[in-house]
């Protein structure tokens, strides 16, 4: 999760389109809340919980420009990833048919 002037948070949850909204909502006093980290710029999946946190435990063990690195490789333009969710279908942004 990232904020508007890039402040970042790194967390691991079984459930993140939920984790993403709490935060969104600031439902989750601390850190996140606190810096208003609220756009969720880049993450992963694993099928194994004791890998996704050992995963979190290493990102948050880097320096703050291996991260950056990760991120912009990922999401150059730093997107919220999540901004879509929840929509409905017809309020999603469509892609313009191809002239024939």
């Amino acid at each position: 999760m990232a904020s508007k002037s890039r402040v970042l948070y790194i967390g691991m949850t079984s459930n993140l389109e939920k984790r993403v909204y709490e935060h969104q909502q600031d439902r989750i006093d601390g850190f996140s809340k606190q810096y208003r980290c609220h756009r969720l710029v880049y993450f992963e999946s694993y099928d194994r919980v004791n890998t996704a946190i050992d995963r979190e435990k290493q990102l948050k063990r880097w320096n703050r420009a291996k991260k950056l690195f990760l991120i912009e490789r990922a999401n150059p333009t730093w997107e919220d990833l999540s901004a879509e969710w929840g929509k409905p279908i017809e309020m999603i942004k469509q892609v313009p048919p191809l002239a024939s």
